[in-house]
Order: structure tokens, then C-alpha cells, then sequence
């Protein structure tokens, strides 16, 4: 899957990227018709600890999915978003099931 990885205001860690690229990966394990994902990082000039947001943008034929987290760190985020685009995944790879 193509994954692109936009950082606003900042530089992004290769390591990040790696971890990001990886866990998109595991998403096509539940629906295998994603064309690509978006992934925004954001740090939130807050004075709270849970300042890094994350807004992914997955693409499937037909359809995208958009989910935005924000945690203290961005590989919680990432996975957190990632756990909620696996239950929309499997919910739309259902419906489409329904219907043939």
C-alpha cells in the first residue's frame, strides 16, 4: 500500500516512518483493496500532555476513511488509529459481503 507521511512544522524520524509504514501494512490483512493512506502529524500548541495528533486518510475503491487521534505520543496515536480503521475495515468488507 502506498502511504504518504505529511509532518506540519516539523521533520519526521526515520523510525517513525518505518513504524507508520508497517503498521498500515498490517491493515490490508483485513480489507485488501486499500489504495493508499494519508498520514498527517501535527503537534497541538497545547499546554497538555497529549499534544501529538494524528489524522489518517484511507482510500478504498469507492470510499475513504478518515480518523484523527491524539495522544502523548505519536505511535499511540498511530496505533490507536489504526485499531479504529481495522474495525471500519472489517465492517464495510461485511456489508460488501451482504450484498453478493
Amino acid at each position: 500500500m502506498k502511504v504518504d507521511v505529511h509532518a506540519v512544522n516539523f521533520t519526521v524520524d526515520r523510525k517513525l516512518v518505518d513504524f507508520i509504514q508497517e503498521r498500515m501494512d498490517k491493515l490490508e490483512k483485513y480489507y485488501d483493496r486499500v489504495v493508499s493512506a494519508d498520514v498527517f502529524l501535527k503537534v497541538e500548541r497545547t499546554s497538555e500532555k497529549e499534544n501529538k495528533a494524528v489524522e489518517i486518510k484511507i482510500n478504498v475503491p469507492g470510499d475513504e476513511f478518515l480518523v484523527k487521534k491524539q495522544c502523548k505520543t505519536f505511535e499511540e496515536a498511530v496505533e490507536l488509529s489504526a485499531e479504529s480503521l481495522e474495525r471500519l475495515l472489517v465492517k464495510r468488507k461485511e456489508k460488501i459481503r451482504a450484498h453478493i
